[in-house]
């Protein structure tokens, strides 16, 4: 191959954070092809974790836990923002936890949302 055919030698886009729900399950499939999924009926609870490594890494992630299965999705994941408005709908969901989550420049956990607790 030429030197100029490998310098513009098209190459293979990197995969994408993707987030996609139904009613049954929520599932992220990560840049590799690897999949992380937790069932509705599964959830326990929603947190955001923020670092210190922003703003030219991901900084903020969706940390969502179950008894059995869980994902970590990055905030700029593709379809993250479909899944916030239905996260939003869970019983007890604070908002306002989203908000200073979001304000936070540190390494930190914020809890949105516990099943049974009303927070």
């Amino acid at each position: 191959m030429s030197f100029l055919s490998r310098l513009f030698k098209r190459r293979k886009p990197s995969g994408r954070n993707v987030v996609v729900f139904n009613g049954d399950k929520i599932v992220r499939t990560l840049p590799d092809g690897r999949l992380e999924s937790v069932r509705w009926d599964d959830l326990q609870k929603v947190e955001i974790m923020t670092t210190d490594e922003g703003p030219f890494a991901e900084d903020v992630y969706w940390m969502l836990k179950g008894v059995t299965g869980g994902c970590a999705i990055p905030s700029q994941a593709q379809g993250m923002k479909e899944l916030l408005s239905r996260l939003q709908q869970l019983p007890g969901f604070k908002n306002e936890v989203v908000i200073k989550a979001m304000a936070s420049a540190n390494n930190a956990t914020f809890l949105c949302w516990s099943r049974g607790n009303a927070l």
